[in-house]
């Protein structure tokens, strides 16, 4: 099994920037992608960003330009820096890891005020 614990959340204002972090534990070995996705209210969890076990990215057309996505595999981290953060990124942020098996955390709100 796979624990993954996101920190970070918080309030910021429009136009802010955050960084969440994600930590792995348990049988890392199982893991290859890991990700970010995101939820609203009343909106359906979406990708935000991934990156691989060998640093290829991936990103939401919506963040493109203002989150980066990086790990460290030596410290099991995974992190989301999210500048010019705007209303519409308030979700709850999830950390995603697949590869043998697929774990999520539970999650960290943002909240991006006006």
């Amino acid at each position: 099994q796979v624990q993954l614990v996101e920190s970070g959340g918080g309030l910021v204002q429009a136009g802010g920037s955050l960084r969440v972090s994600c930590a792995a534990s348990g049988s890392i070995y199982r893991i290859d992608v890991m990700g970010w996705y995101r939820q609203a209210p009343g909106k359906e969890r979406e990708l935000v960003a991934v990156i691989t076990s060998g640093g290829r990215t991936n990103y939401a057309d919506s963040v493109k330009g203002r989150f980066t996505i990086s790990r460290d595999n030596a410290k099991n981290m995974v992190y989301l820096q999210m500048n010019s953060l705007k209303p519409e990124d308030t979700a709850v942020y999830y950390c995603r890891a697949t590869g043998y098996g697929d774990y999520w955390g539970k999650g960290t709100l943002v909240t991006v005020s006006t």
